[in-house]
Formats: C-alpha cells, sequence, structure tokens
C-alpha cells in the first residue's frame, strides 16, 4: 500500500478544517448528486476534491461546470483505492471525509462529525447510521451504528460491516492516514473494511446514530461480486489478524473467521452453490466448532433440507 506524507496539512487560514474526497469512475449518471449534496452542507469550513479515476464518459464535463467549487484530480484509472489515496494526497483539511460518487450526504453531515471530532481528540474516526435505498427509490433498512465505541478493531473482525456507512460516511483525522499509510491497493474489495482495521488499531472509532448519509445498492448487488468480496474478506482477516492483542489472535480470530465464512455461506447458498456453501461451512465448523458450532449447525440443517435462509 501506497505510504502518505507525515506531516499533516499546516492550520493557516487558507488550509480548510475538512477534505472531502470522492473517486468517480464513469460516474457521469450519479456524480452531480453526490456533489451538490456536499456543497449543500451548512459546514462551510471545507474543500471538495473529486478524483477522475480514467473516466471514458461525460464526468469530466459534468465536473467542469463547477468550476473552483471543487477541485478536479485527473488520473489513469486504478480503482477505488487508488482514487482515495491520489485525493488524500493532495488534500490539506485536518479531516478528511469520504463519499463514493453513487452515494450522497444529508443535511448536517459535516458539521456534526466535524464537531464530534473537534470535540473527542480520542476518536480517530467516526461514521453515522446511513439510510440505504434501491436505484428506483425504494428504502432499503438502514445500516446503523453498532453498539457500543471506543476501540472497535475486535468489534470490526467479529462484523466486517461494523462501520456504518463504511465508505460514503467515515470522516477520519488525517494524522491518522499519515500513520497507517493508504488504502491498499492491491485489494479488490473491502478496501475500506481493512482501512478501518488498521484505523482501529491506533486509536477510538465513535458513530452518530443519525441517518446523515445516503448508499444506493441494488437489491442482487453482491450477486456479480460475492467471488470477489469473499476473497477480499478471507486476505483482510488474515492480513490484519497481527493486530488483534496477542491474547486474540487464537480462539477470537478463528471465531471472527468462522462467523465471516458462514456469512459467505449463506449469500452462496441464495445464489444456489450449495457446493461453496458447504465448503464454507465446513470450514467454520472446524476453525470454531465450541463458539460457531451451534450456528453452523443449523444453517448446515438448511442447506441440507433446502429451507429458505
Amino acid at each position: 500500500m501506497p505510504e502518505l506524507a507525515a506531516s499533516v496539512p499546516g492550520t493557516g487560514a487558507s488550509a480548510p478544517r475538512v477534505s472531502v474526497i470522492i473517486p468517480a469512475y464513469n460516474a457521469a449518471w450519479c456524480v452531480r448528486r453526490a456533489v451538490d449534496s456536499v456543497l449543500a452542507q451548512d459546514y462551510r469550513d471545507f474543500e471538495l476534491i473529486v478524483v477522475d479515476d480514467g473516466s471514458r464518459d461525460d464526468t469530466a464535463a459534468i465536473l467542469a461546470t463547477y468550476g473552483a467549487a471543487l477541485r478536479v484530480v485527473s488520473k489513469p484509472n486504478g480503482g477505488l483505492s487508488s482514487a482515495r489515496n491520489a485525493g488524500i494526497a493532495v488534500a490539506r483539511g485536518d479531516y478528511l471525509a469520504f463519499l463514493d460518487a453513487d452515494d450522497w450526504w444529508l443535511p448536517g453531515k459535516l458539521a456534526r462529525q466535524a464537531a464530534l471530532l473537534d470535540g473527542r481528540p480520542e476518536v480517530l474516526f467516526c461514521s453515522c447510521t446511513t439510510s440505504v435505498r434501491t436505484p428506483d427509490g425504494r428504502p432499503l433498512p438502514d445500516w446503523r451504528c453498532g453498539q457500543g465505541e471506543g476501540r472497535a478493531l475486535e468489534d470490526i473482525f467479529a462484523v466486517n460491516a461494523f462501520v456504518a456507512g463504511s465508505g460514503s460516511a467515515v470522516m477520519a483525522r488525517r494524522s491518522g492516514f499519515a500513520r497507517v499509510g493508504g488504502f491498499d491497493e492491491a485489494l479488490r474489495s473491502l478496501e475500506d473494511i481493512d482501512m478501518w482495521m488498521r484505523l482501529a488499531a491506533l486509536g477510538d472509532y465513535a458513530c452518530l446514530d443519525e441517518p446523515l448519509a445516503v448508499i444506493e445498492k441494488s437489491a442482487g448487488s453482491m450477486s456479480g461480486n460475492l467471488d470477489v468480496m469473499r476473497a477480499a474478506a478471507i486476505q483482510v482477516m488474515r492480513k490484519n489478524r497481527v493486530l488483534l492483542p496477542v491474547a486474540r489472535r487464537g480462539g477470537f480470530w478463528r471465531a471472527a473467521f468462522a462467523g465471516m465464512l458462514t456469512d459467505y455461506a449463506k449469500w452462496a447458498y441464495r445464489q444456489g452453490r450449495a457446493a461453496q456453501a458447504l465448503g464454507d461451512l465446513l470450514h467454520a465448523l472446524v476453525l470454531a466448532p465450541r463458539q460457531r458450532g451451534r450456528l453452523v449447525l443449523s444453517l448446515l440443517l438448511a442447506l441440507l433440507t433446502r429451507q429458505k435462509l
């Protein structure tokens, strides 16, 4: 993963408090909505950086209509991690706020999160409850804050989606990125989960339990990415095991890894991939028979009797 400059932006009058980073690739159909939701925030001490990650549609033309209201960084296509890292590299703010081009923010988002970080120096990064919508506007269950705050590393291992809203809801101190480096460009998915683990190993996490961001998600959005996501989840869980306290790298880690496998087994089963689901469930049972045995056996029974999960 790339190393980022170790220095923190200056605090002169020209330096904004917050740098907002939007990665955009072939985002002509949605980027205006994302940009407008940032520019509509009542909190004004921010800069907006949009990284055009080698788009071949009208993304650049749309961004040009905003003039000096935003800064465009253009680069060859390199993926989401690469685009976010390019934005971080030019950011001047003390805080970094991320927003994917197909998502958007609700009023008050920047103000509430900046106030949280201003008032709680022990918090390294924060997020917020996030509303979820289908592309046709149908609401799905909110992505709510997990229970508990503080050092969230073990929570993220136990539930990879613990950080509500993830790449479209997190605001973090730039100093944290200077310490852990950028998003891992070798990962094809879950690069955000990987980053939150690394930040959580250094400082506290907090979540505002009010919907301040909206993400768009199709009901079957995982179907085309299941294999990529599963491979990335395995990689992230293994590579970051060393971040856990030594005493938690054994049974706790195995139980967390087994829990992740059961999640992907359920998704595979729903797609009619029973053999893959069976393999992951058996692997989970071997890893954590005491902690996950009852869950795994119930899922195996459902699979063998063709119940709906």
